[in-house]
C-alpha cells in the first residue's frame, strides 16, 4: 500500500475514534473504560500519523 493511501486510511479512522468518543461522551451512562481505551487508540492512531509523515519528509 503506497504510503498516502496509508495515511488517509490511518486518518480515517482517527475521525471516525473522534466521532465514536464525542458519541460516549453524549451518552447519559457513560463507559470510562471504553472512553479511556477510544482515546488511547486515538493517540496511538495520531503517534504513527506523526511518525509517518516525519519519515515521509525525510524521504523526499
Amino acid at each position: 500500500m503506497p504510503l498516502q493511501n496509508h495515511l488517509t486510511e490511518l486518518e480515517r479512522k482517527h475521525r471516525a475514534l473522534e466521532r465514536e468518543i464525542q458519541d460516549t461522551l453524549n451518552r447519559p451512562s457513560m463507559d470510562d473504560m471504553r472512553l479511556a481505551e477510544l482515546k488511547r487508540r486515538k493517540l496511538q492512531l495520531k503517534d504513527e500519523i506523526a511518525r509517518l509523515r516525519t519519515s515521509e519528509t525525510a524521504v523526499h
